[in-house]
């Protein structure tokens, strides 16, 4: 190597940003990091925005109570290529005004999470379902503005869901829900936790139609009751997970069959759960022979 070449160094900055620096370091970085990185210089700004622009996944629940409004605008103002985001911990600031944007030019968005984003409205939701036709996942747990006609709306245009949280959406009923079973049969994990309004009707009618679902979560579901447990071990032969605590009108009766498929429940057997009891009220575990 002649001296001028011995001379020469390479800069982190020399790279090729869109096939180098971008894919397989910055894509690697926190969020955070990248918002710090772009104030080291303006050549690292310029990257950042590169970076930004073609990013795929965007995940505000580790800063989303932290950053202002017109950071998030700045963020995403360039891309159109999103296929994740997730909004959790952001219910401090983001609004429609914020989100409708972003939905609009992101039409390849495959996963949303708008969980416990109390400020956002309807308008979200049904802008979502009108866009993003190709959604996939979609969490809204204690969204309480979802209403019975925008998850109609989601049902009518996003058919290949495959999961979707509606833990504690409580203006939601059983038609809404039967709707949504009916449209998005390959549903394969649904909570419809903590609403008191849901009743066997929505469960059986999910269970006859999403034959593939694989988690179910009916938590505080006071409504529910044997009747519809049963016809989800019946339709429903990939089920892995049931969550029924605090659904007092499900007893072992309809549950011990799913527990023979080994299906993981977080409502233990009554007799483990009655030693549980006795060893904590008598501060040891008693021991019972079982085979009299």
């Amino acid at each position: 190597m002649d001296e001028e070449g011995q001379g020469q160094t390479c800069q982190l900055l020399d790279l090729p940003w869109e096939d180098v620096l971008v894919p397989h370091i910055l894509s690697y970085l926190p969020l955070q990091h990248i918002v710090r990185l772009q104030r080291v210089s303006k050549h690292f700004h310029s990257l950042v925005q590169v970076y930004l622009a073609n990013c795929r996944t965007f995940n505000f629940s580790v800063i989303g109570a932290s950053i202002p409004k017109e950071a998030f605008h700045a963020m995403l103002k360039d891309n159109k290529v999103l296929q994740n985001l997730f909004l959790q911990n952001c219910s401090d600031w983001v609004t429609d005004k914020e989100l409708l944007p972003v939905i609009s030019q992101n039409q390849h968005l495959q996963r949303v999470d708008m969980s416990s984003c109390a400020s956002l409205t309807r308008h979200s939701l049904v802008a979502v379902s009108l866009t993003c036709t190709h959604l996939q996942h979609l969490g809204l747990a204690h969204c309480e503005w979802v209403d019975c006609l925008s998850l109609r709306s989601l049902a009518d245009h996003c058919g290949g869901l495959r999961s979707i949280d509606l833990t504690a959406c409580r203006q939601l009923k059983d038609d809404a829900i039967c709707y949504l079973a009916k449209k998005c049969s390959e549903l394969k994990s649904l909570s419809l936790a903590v609403n008191a309004n849901i009743t066997d009707e929505s469960v059986e009618e999910v269970a006859k139609n999403c034959r593939g679902l694989e988690q179910l979560d009916l938590t505080g579901c006071l409504r529910v009751r044997n009747q519809s447990i049963r016809t989800v071990a019946e339709y429903c032969p990939k089920l892995q997970s049931l969550r029924v605590n605090h659904c007092h009108n499900v007893t072992e009766s309809s549950l011990d069959p799913l527990r023979k498929r080994n299906v993981l429940i977080d409502v233990e057997p009554p007799l483990p759960r009655a030693l549980v009891l006795l060893q904590d009220m008598l501060g040891f575990a008693p021991f019972i022979n079982l085979q009299i």
